[in-house]
């Protein structure tokens, strides 16, 4: 059985704006290093057992990774399968600025994500099927044990919960489970979806 540990990068200013950041390549702000810090200590209980780092290849993740790999003594490995969800058009706008200019678009993305593709956008489909990809590369090479994963938000959302096979919900608010900002979760080796 692998464990994937889901963390969601750091806060970053766009985010901490109520922007939609999307594949846009926004380095964490300092309320994000300090998160990236305080979720370093919070698995170094767990570094015995993660023998492997992976991250999205955008400045975020890869700042959280790096500050997770040296913590846990980890060199992160970039992949590019792991890049964020793409919202097209949407990218760099204010979540509330989509809301009163595509009402009726904005709420039926807060209901039913898998219905609605951003303009110019990656629609959830792709991008699980692109995440499916990254995780049975991951679940051939590392059969056990546990492997963490650094991934921005809203792909960090879509991810923990495409594994825990759990309905998405509202993409534009950080996936912190109210408290923490990594989450574990099993999967079989042989069904990686």
């Amino acid at each position: 059985m692998l464990t994937l540990l889901v963390v969601r990068s750091g806060l970053t200013e766009y985010e901490r704006q109520g922007r939609i950041q999307g594949t846009l390549d926004v380095p964490l702000c300092e309320d994000g290093r300090l998160q990236a810090e305080r979720t370093a200590e919070e698995l170094r209980d767990a570094a015995a057992s993660i023998s492997a780092l992976y991250a999205s290849d955008c400045k975020c993740a890869q700042q959280t990774a790096a500050i997770l790999g040296d913590r846990l003594n980890l060199k992160p490995k970039s992949l590019s399968k792991l890049a964020n969800l793409d919202q097209g058009l949407w990218q760099g706008m204010l979540v509330s600025e989509v809301k009163d200019k595509q009402p009726r678009v904005f709420r039926r993305w807060q209901d039913e994500p898998d219905a609605v593709c951003p303009p110019d956008g990656e629609t959830l489909q792709d991008a699980k099927a692109r995440i499916g990809k990254a995780i049975a590369k991951i679940a051939k090479k590392h059969k056990v044990g546990a492997v963490a994963l650094v991934l921005p938000d809203p792909l960090a959302a879509v991810t923990a919960g495409m594994l825990a096979d759990e309905q998405i919900c509202d993409l534009w608010s950080p996936c912190t489970n109210g408290h923490s900002l990594w989450r574990a979760v099993q999967i079989e080796t042989g069904s990686a979806r």
